[in-house]
């Protein structure tokens, strides 16, 4: 096994709704994306985002979109209007989910 960057694989946009933040990862190709259900589970990114995220997390399946949506509960600190945690629209937490490492077999095609 080794160790990429989810980036390498993947695109992420993400957004607030409340004090919730929505966040969407992306495959770049079809067959990528049974690589990242399999790598981010909710307590893998419970976890990754330990200390930020301060309720549950859910996570949605789009195999037509190549795509695993997450909502991150309890998150942004009350919300935009209550707080400057992170940002109001909780557009950082993208960015920061493709800097997780995830594990892929050493012969995994990554260009």
């Amino acid at each position: 096994m080794k160790t990429i960057a989810l980036s390498s694989i993947a695109h992420a946009r993400s957004g607030d709704k409340g004090d919730a933040v929505n966040c969407g990862v992306i495959a770049f190709k079809e067959e990528w994306y049974p690589v990242i259900c399999q790598a981010l589970t909710t307590e893998r990114v419970k976890t990754y985002f330990d200390g930020v995220c301060l309720g549950d997390v859910d996570r949605y399946e789009m195999p037509n979109l190549w795509a695993v949506n997450f909502v991150l509960h309890n998150t942004l600190g009350g919300g935009g209007t209550v707080s400057l945690k992170l940002d109001a629209q909780g557009k950082t937490i993208a960015s920061a989910m493709l800097m997780m490492n995830i594990e892929v077999p050493d012969d995994f095609p990554v260009n």
